[in-house]
């Protein structure tokens, strides 16, 4: 006998069990006063229902499912991220996703450190470094020398084994996508 099985035949008595409870239940008593107990009477009425639910369940007339240890199978596999707090996004270039900024140049400061020059979604000029946090991600590398800038952008997808993805922003997009790679490599 499988589990299918010995499942079927456990759910099979315990109907039979809740019906002999239900019969037994669903006999008024009255109490030393003569009045029927209603408290009987309604745990009668919960058995009943519990009974036809059941039966639609078997039927295929009415669908359930038991959730213990399992995912709900309804909820879609690729949420939408939801970094930082619920509600507004910040102000400034920290309430923007990476794909609502343009790079508009790469530069070195006086320290030597490289720096990016970034237009915000308000039109607005944006100065970032490493390690700067963006709404979606955060910047892990900048090449001054090829006008290229990395950002780790946070991603909840089940298919994935890493919980994030390098996105690269350039100056000149005509680059080859080898240039891309060895960013990354340099990055991490």
């Amino acid at each position: 006998m499988n589990r299918r099985q010995a499942a079927w035949i456990s759910f099979g008595l315990l109907l039979v069990l809740c019906g002999v409870h239900a019969a037994a239940v669903a006999t008024p008593v009255p109490t030393e006063t003569g009045q029927v107990d209603s408290r009987n009477t309604e745990d009668a009425q919960v058995l009943e229902q519990i009974e036809r639910d059941t039966e639609s369940v078997l039927t295929g007339q009415h669908f359930s499912y038991d959730p213990t240890g399992r995912r709900d199978p309804f909820e879609p596999l690729i949420k939408t991220q939801k970094i930082g707090t619920e509600g507004k996004r910040p102000k400034g270039i920290a309430g923007m996703l990476i794909s609502e900024i343009d790079l508009k140049g790469v530069v070195t400061d006086v320290d030597g450190l490289p720096a990016a020059l970034f237009r915000g979604s308000d039109n607005r000029g944006y100065t970032i470094r490493v390690g700067d946090v963006v709404y979606d991600g955060r910047v892990i590398s900048i090449d001054s020398g090829r006008g290229a800038v990395v950002f780790r952008q946070q991603v909840e997808d089940p298919r994935r084994i890493k919980p994030y993805r390098d996105v690269v922003k350039r100056l000149r997009p005509e680059q080859e996508e080898d240039d891309a790679e060895s960013l990354m490599e340099e990055g991490t």
